[in-house]
């Protein structure tokens, strides 16, 4: 018998489809380079400015910790209460967006619509607005949070219980159990402990991207650094950087021992 054929080698035509996708892709990042004003001469030009701030910025000014311990306990606060209350409203729109569990596919492609739309807008963007309706201070800030972290709580729950074990579901429905009752007994056992793990991470991870919000007015440790970078007081700036870098690490190990024990 005649031996079988070499793999041939790839087309032309698929080789010239690979170069000019490259191409595309190098043109592409070029032009994001461009549009970044990305500028190494303007890099090394700032170093040195840099290297001063570093240096004046020790030792830290502690005169007012324990205002800046408060503003970060603020920053806290604003996360902790701004993730309940997105975790209320992602509670109904994600039964309404997972596919086992909505009324209909008409119903649950403007949730999921909905909540697109939530995630995609940042929370920075959300408590801007929310200054200019409520004003200053952190409950901007605690609305911030909610809307854009409703859409994403929403869309991880709706995902962790489509992935839920059909059987359970099965037998619920065919004892007659109602929709309602069918989640509760069936579904939410099998999914809690990986809903409340999702919660605690959305929680640590709104706990460090809160610090930042106080930049546009919605209070919080964000506030006193943008304060202290505008008067270029970079001692009292170490100090709110460490005490950041102090309230995220206990954060994140605390989120992290209660998803463990969830888990």
């Amino acid at each position: 018998m005649p031996d079988k054929p070499s793999t041939p080698v790839a087309a032309p035509g698929r080789r010239l489809g690979f170069f000019l996708l490259l191409l595309g892709g190098v043109a592409f990042y070029a032009l994001c380079l461009s549009v970044a004003e990305v500028s190494v001469p303007r890099l090394l030009e700032g170093l040195p400015r840099l290297g001063t701030w570093i240096a004046r910025s020790w030792p830290p000014d502690l005169s007012e910790l324990d205002v800046l311990v408060y503003r970060g306990l603020e920053t806290v606060a604003m996360a902790t209460v701004g993730v309940s209350f997105g975790a209320l409203i992602a509670a109904p729109v994600c039964l309404l967006a997972a596919r086992n569990t909505g009324i209909s596919p008409l119903v649950a492609l403007p949730a999921r619509w909905l909540l697109n739309v939530l995630r995609g807008i940042d929370s920075f963007v959300f408590a801007l607005i929310f200054v200019a309706a409520v004003g200053l201070g952190p409950f901007a800030g605690v609305l911030g949070i909610a809307l854009h972290t409703a859409g994403s709580i929403a869309k991880l729950w709706a995902e962790a219980i489509e992935a839920t074990e059909i059987g359970p579901v099965e037998a619920a429905r065919m004892s007659g159990a109602g929709r309602l009752s069918v989640f509760l007994h069936a579904q939410l056992p099998d999914v809690l402990p990986q809903l409340s793990s999702i919660l605690l991470y959305m929680w640590e991870f709104n706990v460090r991207a809160s610090t930042v919000l106080g930049i546009v007015g919605a209070g919080g440790i964000g506030q006193e650094l943008k304060n202290s970078v505008d008067l270029l007081l970079f001692d009292r700036v170490l100090t709110i950087l460490l005490v950041i870098l102090v309230m995220v690490t206990l954060i994140d190990q605390l989120s992290a021992w209660l998803r463990r024990r969830l888990s």
